[in-house]
């Protein structure tokens, strides 16, 4: 099964909870974190967080979760 990249999250508390979100729904994916301790997190502050990876069929599905995610964040 091919990952690929799916969008771009924005801090670990977004992470976290997409995480829990998609384990719950059994729908596969990893998340890769831009945090690298030589360089003291500078790659999170210009890049974000990290990335959530999935299959392509799994895309829209995890883009509507992240936005509704979003949208309560702003609440």
């Amino acid at each position: 099964m091919e990952y690929e990249k799916v969008a771009v999250l924005e801090n670990a508390f977004e992470a976290q909870v997409l995480d829990s979100i998609l384990n719950e729904q059994g729908i596969p994916h990893y998340l890769k974190c831009y945090h690298d301790a030589a360089y003291d997190g500078i790659f999170q502050q210009i890049k974000g967080w990290g990335a959530v990876y999935a299959p392509a069929e799994a895309q829209e599905s995890i883009l509507e979760i992240l936005r509704e995610l979003r949208e309560d964040e702003k609440e």
